[in-house]
């Protein structure tokens, strides 16, 4: 069955960095798009970034171009979100997900604060 198991998350400074991964198990990794998401306590979930199944293009949500870079390493089965200069308002649940079907991970808390 379709896998998603997110880490790196924790609490960083603001201006700090993480990098989330995302290890996926359960089918052909390097057919399907990958997305991130985020959820903030009290407001829905949001789209973060997108890349595609080779990995040559990506997607960003305004709020985060030029600070957060999503990649994969298809040989691993991973997807990755780099997170740099880091606000407070990046704290949320961050969730991967495969472009095509309805699976998600369980999440990764990431909190920006002082």
């Amino acid at each position: 069955q379709v896998q998603l198991v997110e880490s790196g998350g924790g609490l960083v400074q603001p201006g700090g960095s993480l990098r989330l991964s995302c290890a996926a198990s359960g089918f052909t990794f390097s057919n399907y798009g990958m997305r991130w998401y985020r959820q903030a306590p009290g407001k829905e979930r949001e789209l973060v970034a997108t890349i595609t199944s080779s990995g040559r293009d990506t997607n960003y949500v305004r709020t985060v171009m030029g600070r957060f870079t999503i990649s994969r390493d298809n040989a691993k089965n991973t997807v990755y979100l780099q997170m740099n200069s880091l606000k407070p308002e990046d704290t949320a649940v961050y969730y991967c997900k495969r472009v095509i079907g309805d699976f998600w991970g369980q999440g990764t808390q990431v909190t920006v604060s002082s």
